[in-house]
C-alpha cells in the first residue's frame, strides 16, 4: 500500500472515529442520566428482534479515604509516626504507610485512626472520605454481541437509531 493511500485511510478512520466518539460521549451521558434518575442498576441491550447483545451496568463509586491536604497529613504523620516519614529532596510520608492508613480509614469510613498500643483515636488532618470517581456504567457485550451488532449494522436493523451515518468499508 502506498503512502498516499495510507494517509487517506488514516485521515478517514480518524474522522470516523472522532464522529463516533463524539456521539458516544453524548449517548453515554444520556445513559448515565437515565440509569441514575430511573434508579436502575442494570439494563440489557437487545436488537429489534429481542436478541441480547450486551448488558449495561451502573457502577456506584465507593467512598474511600484520600489525602486532600498533603502538608497537614505530613505534619500529623511526623508527630504520631515519625519512623514512617522519610526526608529526601522532598519530605513525604512513606507511600506504604499512606496506603495502609488510607485503607484503614476507608474500612472505618472515617478519617480517624487509633493507636494500636494506647487505643487513642486520632483525627487525621488532610484526609477525607469521599467518592474516588464519579458514578458511571459499563457495557459488557455478550459472547457474540459484537458480531450480532455488526451484522445488524450491515443489514440496516439499527437504522432506527440516531447513529452516525457511516457507510461503506469492508464488510
Amino acid at each position: 500500500m502506498d503512502m498516499q493511500q495510507l494517509a487517506l485511510e488514516e485521515a478517514a478512520l480518524k474522522t470516523l472515529a472522532d464522529t463516533v466518539m463524539d456521539r458516544l460521549k453524548v449517548v453515554k451521558a444520556e445513559m448515565q442520566e437515565a440509569l441514575t434518575t430511573g434508579g436502575v442498576g442494570r439494563v440489557d441491550a437487545t436488537l429489534p428482534d429481542g436478541t441480547k447483545v450486551a448488558t449495561i451496568s451502573r457502577t456506584d463509586p465507593k467512598p474511600a479515604a484520600v489525602v486532600t491536604d498533603p502538608d497537614a497529613f505530613l505534619a500529623w504523620a511526623r508527630k504520631h509516626s515519625p519512623a514512617n516519614v522519610t526526608t529526601r529532596l522532598v519530605t513525604e510520608v512513606r507511600p506504604a504507610y499512606t496506603t495502609a492508613l488510607l485503607a484503614e480509614m476507608t474500612a472505618a469510613g472515617t478519617a480517624e485512626v487509633s493507636d494500636r498500643e494506647t487505643g487513642v483515636v486520632f483525627e487525621v488532618p488532610g484526609v477525607e472520605i469521599r467518592a474516588t470517581r464519579s458514578t458511571t456504567h459499563s457495557v459488557r457485550p455478550t459472547k457474540n454481541g459484537p458480531d450480532l451488532i455488526a451484522e445488524a449494522w450491515r443489514t440496516g436493523a439499527l437504522a432506527h437509531l440516531p447513529l452516525p451515518q457511516i457507510t461503506g468499508g469492508a464488510a
